[in-house]
């Protein structure tokens, strides 16, 4: 018993500390209701979890408990299907910092650390715990090129490997 009390402390403990990368810096004064909505991956760092999906999305919705509802979904194109999958994320700390845990399979949370956004809500730079995890988001399908180039520059600054980024393609 005291095994297992042990193993279910460590857990939370391990998904109580949300880490974010050296050099990296949430936004502040963000506005959770203003990035609610849907937004497209433009581009990003590949996972096991996103291998092979294309038009790529995810809408955001407030909970009645102040945390985030996430409804990620995706193509594949090699089996010729729709993936979804469904999340929660809620704030590390100040309501007013890009700084949330996300968990698609809780009690695991990771690191969702926006760094940059545009003033308007309209595109959004986000990694994780580490930099093995980044993502350009908008509100649209496709973006600038000087938005691609500024989100590479900016992300190989914080030594991102932006030479295995892929670009999202949308339906």
């Amino acid at each position: 018993m005291r095994k297992i009390l042990v193993l279910i402390l460590a857990i939370f403990f391990v998904n109580s500390c949300v880490k974010v990368p050296e050099w990296v810096t949430p936004v502040k004064n963000f506005k959770v209701k203003r990035y609610m909505g849907k937004w497209y991956e433009i581009a990003r760092l590949d996972h096991n979890f996103e291998i092979g999906l294309n038009s790529v999305s995810a809408d955001y919705t407030l909970r009645p408990d102040g945390g985030i509802t996430i409804s990620n979904n995706g193509y594949m194109v090699r089996r010729e299907e729709w993936r979804y999958a469904e999340g929660r994320a809620s704030f590390v700390d100040d309501e007013n910092v890009g700084l949330l845990k996300v968990s698609f399979m809780r009690p695991f949370y990771g690191a969702y650390v926006i760094f940059k956004l545009d003033p308007d809500y309209e595109y959004a730079y986000v990694c994780g715990e580490d930099r093995s995890f980044l993502w350009l988001l908008s509100r649209t399908e496709y973006v600038d090129q000087d938005i691609i180039d500024d989100f590479e520059t900016e992300a190989r600054k914080l030594g991102f490997d932006t030479s295995q980024l892929i670009y999202v393609q949308h339906m």
